[in-house]
């Protein structure tokens, strides 16, 4: 059990604050499971301070910009796989944090696949022709055959294997372990060999966490060495040093970006990448959480606490997730 955690077991939240855009779906969820238990909730931003300070738990991505600090509140459960919302703005480390259980690989896979296509069938280009009545016939090159590297072989990377194997990609991981359970990957090493790898690649996928070994892993150095392979980045904007981008893609370490995240979110209105001819932006999109999953990863980790143990779902503060 982590030290100093200011709820002692067994723990019965009693009153709960959503902070989400679906907060009144998500709260009418939990209240007809539980009807027991006192729940309000509003979007992210209008999460009042006087709201923390009434609850004892509270249900969000990231901390509300009114909560200077988290009040009351013993309880804290991410509704996001990745909690770098919560670790980056220095939760105190007596609040308990959870994190949702919701399997976001195959939404992610999806955006994975859809990017790959939508460069390889030269969409954008095309889309461009079409605008302006212009015919514009163009060799397209398939899928099949080509090669990817995925850097992350967890759920979301393990989902992403198996879709890509299915058009006849072929894939390597790389982890942290240098291991895979899952059987799409044709080989797995370890992280350390990402910059060898990185050449021989036509996609490089990113689906990593915030985490102190992953920020700035894809580097300068590391693009330098990419040949002319696509880089889609769903996991988190602090993996890839962002400020390199353009010089990759100028220079043709890159032959193209599809980036769902960004080192800062929004992306600013000033940043290059918005109207870059190689870069398709999506607003941190690739794997949403659903009603059900945002509820039912809750209750499952409230009953935990209350029969006295500890949630599958506790986030290893020093791991990242």
């Amino acid at each position: 059990m982590p030290d100093a955690l200011t709820l002692s077991l067994p723990f019965t939240p009693r009153r709960i604050v959503v902070g989400a855009n679906a907060h009144a779906d998500i709260a009418a969820a939990i209240r007809a499971a539980r009807p027991e238990f006192e729940v309000r909730g509003a979007p992210f931003m209008e999460i009042t301070a006087a709201d923390i300070s009434w609850a004892d738990t509270y249900i969000g991505f990231k901390r509300p910009p009114a909560a200077h600090d988290m009040g009351a509140v013993q309880w804290v459960h991410s509704t996001g796989a990745g909690v770098d919302g919560w670790l980056g703005q220095g939760l105190d480390p007596r609040i308990l944090l959870t994190r949702s259980p919701e399997s976001f690989g195959p939404m992610i896979a999806e955006w994975a696949v859809a990017r790959v296509f939508a460069v390889q069938q030269q969409l954008a280009s095309l889309l461009d022709a079409q605008r302006e009545q212009r015919w514009a016939p163009r060799d397209i090159a398939r899928v099949a055959g080509t090669r990817a590297l995925l850097v992350g072989t967890g759920d979301i990377g393990s989902h992403i294997a198996t879709a890509f194997a299915a058009l006849g990609i072929a894939v390597t991981g790389v982890s942290r372990s240098g291991r895979a359970s899952h059987p799409a990957f044709d080989r797995v090493h370890s992280i350390d060999r990402l910059a060898d790898l990185v050449g021989h690649a036509d996609w490089i996928v990113l689906s990593v966490p915030d985490t102190p070994e992953s920020r700035g892993l894809v580097s300068r150095a590391v693009l330098e060495r990419c040949q002319g392979a696509v880089l889609l980045n769903a996991g988190r904007g602090s993996v890839v040093e962002e400020a390199a981008l353009p010089e990759a893609l100028d220079r043709g370490w890159l032959r193209a970006a599809a980036l769902d995240v960004f080192t800062t979110e929004p992306l600013p209105v000033s940043s290059p990448l918005w109207g870059h001819p190689k870069v398709l932006v999506s607003p941190h999109i690739s794997g949403l959480t659903t009603i059900a999953g945002a509820t039912e990863g809750f209750l499952e980790c409230a009953a935990s606490l209350e029969r006295g143990v500890l949630p599958k779902w506790v986030v290893d503060r020093a791991r990242g997730y």
